[in-house]
């Protein structure tokens, strides 16, 4: 295929991408240097904590030819997830203390399985016009440096907070990848616009962003109530509020997210009440419950002992206004001190603690 021939089929895929629910397609051919070094030194510092994985592969993460051999280029898709969601209301709930902050992209269905097979249906598209293509298609399923290659292919910059950021689109999207071996026209590199803004800096409860651009995941409560498997540092568990899976606070104070564009993705919509549920009665869950109740939704992967983990912090950092919660709250965390998991036991005994104090 010649330039021309090129140019108009990458109009086309942004245009399948379009109709397949996409916000935003663009490309980009490795390597990405520059974010090779900057992982690199990273890891260096031990920023990325107990995700050994983030190392184990080497230079697959940045040198996507290596990963899948004979890619030529990448094709970057962006897919919002915002739905219904007032960001006021969403700050408002981090200050009702005996209710749980979910982050907002785990309030719905998993979007891994619902992306991949729709980066999927769009490689096939893309075969089906060609008659031939190979291609790998991603999403937060292997080593691939995916606000890297975004920022590349013009999808949004990597902002202070390292999330991407979009001009007219904020940051609260998906992001997934097709390798292939097409050599399609790479798009302008996005440019940062943060300028002299530290708002997500200033906002993170724990200090996680060390630097502008530099994340300290072991610090980052997205980190400690998702990824950690063990107990979590004492230091900041004051800091965690009521936050039981995952934190926004640093896209809900950035400027850019007033700019934010609303998902037609009904599978993006809250599930089981998750915006606004009271921390006691998601404590109550068994483990069937809680298998049963978050069946098809990403928090479910953090199992249901991590779950109590994070929601007896979030009780011993409750504020009850009267003896009839305290002791609502007191009598439900005695119930699970006889529980067979120590990480369970430990954290319920710290939560008693506090109320006691």
């Amino acid at each position: 295929m010649n330039d021309t021939q090129l140019t108009e089929l990458a109009d086309d895929i942004r245009q399948l991408g379009k109709d397949l629910g996409f916000a935003h397609i663009g490309f980009s051919r490795p390597p990405i240097a520059e974010a090779e070094q900057f992982l690199q030194e990273w890891l260096g510092k031990g920023y990325h904590g107990d995700m050994e994985w983030m190392a184990r592969h080497g230079n697959r993460r940045s040198r996507p030819e290596e990963l899948v051999a004979g890619t030529v280029s990448i094709i970057s898709a962006r897919l919002d997830y915002l739905t219904e969601a007032d960001p006021a209301r969403m700050e408002q709930l981090l200050s009702e203390d005996q209710k749980a902050y979910v982050s907002r992209y785990a309030l719905g269905r998993d979007y891994h399985k619902l992306m991949r097979k729709r980066l999927a249906k769009l490689a096939e598209q893309i075969k089906q016009r060609l008659g031939h293509l190979n291609y790998r298609v991603f999403t937060d399923s292997a080593p691939v440096m995916e606000k890297a290659l975004a920022e590349q292919a013009g999808l949004g910059w990597i902002g202070k907070h390292t999330n991407l950021i979009n001009s007219r689109a904020g940051s609260w999207f998906f992001l997934g990848e097709i390798y292939t071996d097409l050599p399609l026209p790479p798009d302008r590199p996005a440019t940062n616009h943060c300028g002299s803004c530290d708002r997500c800096i200033t906002a993170c409860p724990t200090d996680a962003i060390v630097a502008p651009y530099q994340l300290d995941a072991r610090r980052c409560i997205s980190y400690l109530t998702i990824e950690l498997d063990g107990p979590i540092p004492v230091e900041f568990r004051k800091a965690m509020g009521n936050r039981i899976y995952g934190c926004d606070d640093c896209q809900l104070v950035c400027p850019w997210n007033g700019f934010a564009k609303m998902s037609a993705e009904q599978d993006f919509l809250p599930r089981h009440g998750l915006d606004n549920r009271r921390l006691l009665e998601l404590f109550a869950w068994s483990e069937d419950a809680f298998n049963e109740n978050l069946k098809g939704s990403p928090i479910r992967r953090i199992g249901h002992c991590r779950w109590l983990r994070n929601i007896a912090i979030a009780l011993g950092n409750c504020q009850p206004s009267t003896e009839r919660q305290r002791d609502e709250i007191m009598t439900a965390l005695r119930a699970r001190l006889e529980h067979p998991d120590k990480l369970v036991t430990e954290h319920v005994q710290w939560a008693i603690a506090e109320l006691t104090a």
